[in-house]
């Protein structure tokens, strides 16, 4: 399964940029081993779907 990051809560606007960047704080290390990775899925993806609790809580 592959991820979109339109739908991530990390993916967030910046408006001096004019473009949509990841917030997700890495350490170099982190970095290396992130951009390294032939891993298809981001580990980082968190879905931004307000509506899971109430569907959880159902």
């Amino acid at each position: 399964m592959s991820v979109c990051c339109d739908t991530c809560v990390n993916n967030v606007y910046d408006e001096d940029y004019d473009e949509y960047e990841c917030m997700v704080n890495l350490d170099e290390d982190e970095m290396y081993r992130f951009l390294s990775s032939e891993q298809k899925e981001c580990p980082y993806y968190r879905n931004d779907d307000e509506y899971a609790v109430v569907r959880h809580q159902m």
